[in-house]
Parts: structure tokens; C-alpha cells; sequence
């Protein structure tokens, strides 16, 4: 019995492009353009017309060589002009600006209005690109305008209400364990009567903390020092009364290291993020990456739509203060090497071997 052989790869499919061709990758949109002979058209590698057969196939380092070739561009991705996803974050943009300067919320009604879409569709827009709802950011930035007034000894408890941009107290304290976590004057006060539980446990990767408030896990830190973990803790919310977790809260603080040696089981415990708007996004978007998955900075500016926000995407990881929940250590740079990881370079590379195939 004869075995059918496959028929040998074309000089285009062993190009590595042709893979972003194939699957329609708008990361590598920029870096060149396709052209199929058969239509005389060239396009961006993520444009969604039909896969050409890639015998057909020619690529250019730009649409200037394309057109000097004798192809024009296509006219549903535009590979001359901003593509789609740039032309939706560039709306997302602009609402995240309206949202941040305006005094009260402005309604998704509106927002979607000025972006020239449906609100159902405005919405999910906004969500696709910053990993937040129009309200979840608005409320996010909020959080951070109100840390920010609270902060200043000059201000009242109800001034730092109103500048923060609430039109009227009672709808701060409604919403006020959602913004700060807990009350206006707890926060005022660095914690005080907030309550927070933690434990000390040991791990593979060494020392490891985890702590809880009220609205689920706030916590999770690797070191060497038990004690300048509980210290870290402590810094944070100086008046906050720290307790000791009873054997219940032990258990949770189980599932966290089981976690951490077997991520593969995945995180499925509640979590307390607070963090301003643009740090909620990025580490969505790092939830986001698949276990055993790793992407560059770069590329977690671009999902979020801020392409040039590198650097800050970096910080964001940085000030991440859940270890492995929010999984920032499968964040690399571009060529792949790993660096910058709060809690050592080393626990980093760490994680990720136990992520790698085997």
C-alpha cells in the first residue's frame, strides 16, 4: 500500500510571513503588505478577504513597492490609510478623554453618539479595546481622581467627594467600597477599621504572603523574608487593622500555592484589583494571555489600544501586586528575554518553566 505524500511547500508558505497571512495577525500589520497577482490588489496581513492560493502571493516592504508593481489597495482594509482596529482605538480614545475631563459620567447614549455608532456596538467596541465597560472605567478613573484628593491633608473627606467629580455625597457612598475598596475616611486614614486577613506560607519559589480584604484576595507576594512581606502589607495601609487569617482563610492561602505549582489548574479565586483606569487595562489584558503563553510588552500596548504606551504598560506590571493571579511574569520583551519582574527575575523564569511544555 503506497502513502499519498504532500505536495512541497511554495517559496511563499516557507516564508514566515505567509503565517501572518494566514492567520490574519494585525500585529504584523505595518511591517509589510501582500499582493495577489490574481486580483492585482494588495492588502494588510490582517485584512479579512478570502486566503489567496500562495502561488498568487507576492510581498512588499510597503504600499509604495506595491504600487510601483503595478497593484492597488484594497479597499476594505485600506493599507494605506489607518487600519480598523486603529480607527477603533482612535474612537475609544477619544471617549476615554470625554469620560476623564467631564464632571459627571457621561451616559453611553451619548458617548456612542459622538463615536457615530449604535450603543451596543459603541459598547463593545470600548470593551474589546481597553478590557473595561464605558461605566467600569469611568468609575475607575474616579477611583483615581478621589485616592488622589484624599490623599491631600487639605482636603475634607466631602471636598475630595466633590472634586473627585461626584454631584452629590450619597452617590459617593454608594458606590464607595466599590471605588476605594472601602469607606472614604477609612481610606483618608491609611485603613483605619479596615479589616485585612493574612497568612505567611512557603512555596517553591520561597516565602509567599497573601492577604484578603472584604471584597476578595488584595495580595499576593513572593520573597525571602516572611517578615518583610507582612511589613510590604503593613506600609500599604498603616492604620488598617492586619489580623492573622483563622484555619478557613489557611485554606485559601492552599489554593494559592497550589496554584502557583500546578498553574495549570487555574486561578479561580476572587480578587480585590485597585488600580487606576489605564493599570486595569493592562492587567485584563495580561488575564488574558493563555497559560503557557507569553507576549511582549509591545504587544499588550497594541491590544489595548496604545501602541505607544510601552513604557507605561511596563510600569502597570509592575505595580501589579497579585502574583501569578494577575500573570505578569508571562510578560517578556520583544526578543523574548526576560527581565523586570517585581519579585525577582529569577521566580519569574521560574513560573514560566512550569508553564513551558514539557
Amino acid at each position: 500500500m503506497s502513502l499519498a505524500m504532500e505536495p512541497p511547500m511554495t517559496v511563499t508558505e516557507r516564508d514566515p510571513r505567509w503565517r501572518s497571512v494566514v492567520n490574519r495577525d494585525a500585529a504584523a500589520d505595518g511591517a509589510f503588505v501582500y499582493a495577489v497577482r490574481t486580483t492585482g490588489v494588495y492588502c494588510r496581513p490582517s485584512c479579512g478577504v478570502r486566503t489567496a492560493k500562495p502561488k498568487n502571493v507576492s510581498f512588499y516592504a510597503s504600499p509604495g513597492e506595491a504600487e510601483a508593481a503595478g497593484y492597488r489597495a484594497c479597499r476594505r482594509c485600506n493599507p494605506k490609510g489607518s487600519s480598523l482596529a486603529e480607527l477603533r482605538a482612535a474612537t475609544v480614545a477619544d471617549a476615554c478623554r470625554l469620560i476623564e475631563k467631564s464632571e459627571a459620567p457621561p451616559k453611553l447614549d451619548e458617548l456612542a453618539a459622538r463615536a457615530g455608532l449604535s450603543p451596543f456596538h459603541f459598547h463593545r467596541q470600548f470593551k474589546a479595546v481597553t478590557g473595561l465597560t464605558p461605566k467600569a472605567y469611568g468609575v475607575a478613573h474616579r477611583a483615581k481622581r478621589m485616592r488622589a484628593e484624599l490623599a491631600d491633608a487639605r482636603n475634607s473627606v466631602t471636598q475630595a467627594i466633590y472634586g473627585a467629580g461626584f454631584n452629590s455625597g450619597s452617590r459617593f457612598y454608594e458606590k464607595s467600597n466599590e471605588v476605594l475598596g472601602m469607606t472614604a475616611r477609612a481610606f483618608k486614614d491609611g485603613g483605619k477599621d479596615a479589616e485585612i486577613e493574612f497568612a505567611v506560607g512557603a512555596c517553591s519559589l520561597g516565602a509567599i504572603l497573601v492577604a484578603r480584604s472584604e471584597r476578595g484576595v488584595c495580595a499576593i507576594s513572593l520573597g525571602d523574608d516572611p517578615n518583610a512581606l507582612a511589613r510590604d502589607l503593613q506600609d500599604r495601609f498603616p492604620k488598617a487593622q492586619i489580623v492573622g487569617g483563622d484555619p478557613n482563610f489557611e485554606k485559601l492561602v492552599a489554593e494559592v500555592v497550589g496554584y502557583v505549582e500546578a498553574p495549570q489548574i487555574g486561578f479561580h479565586l476572587p480578587l480585590d484589583v485597585r488600580g487606576t483606569a489605564f493599570q486595569q487595562r493592562v492587567w485584563r489584558a495580561l488575564q488574558d494571555i493563555p497559560f503557557g503563553k507569553t507576549a511582549s510588552y509591545a504587544e499588550i500596548a497594541k491590544r489595548i489600544g496604545e501602541p505607544k504606551a510601552v513604557r507605561a504598560v511596563a510600569q502597570a506590571c509592575g505595580a501589579n501586586r497579585l502574583a501569578v493571579a494577575i500573570p505578569c511574569h508571562r510578560v517578556v520583551r520583544n526578543d523574548g528575554a526576560i527581565s523586570g519582574y517585581r519579585w525577582g527575575v529569577e521566580r519569574k523564569r521560574a513560573l514560566l518553566d512550569k508553564e513551558s511544555p514539557a
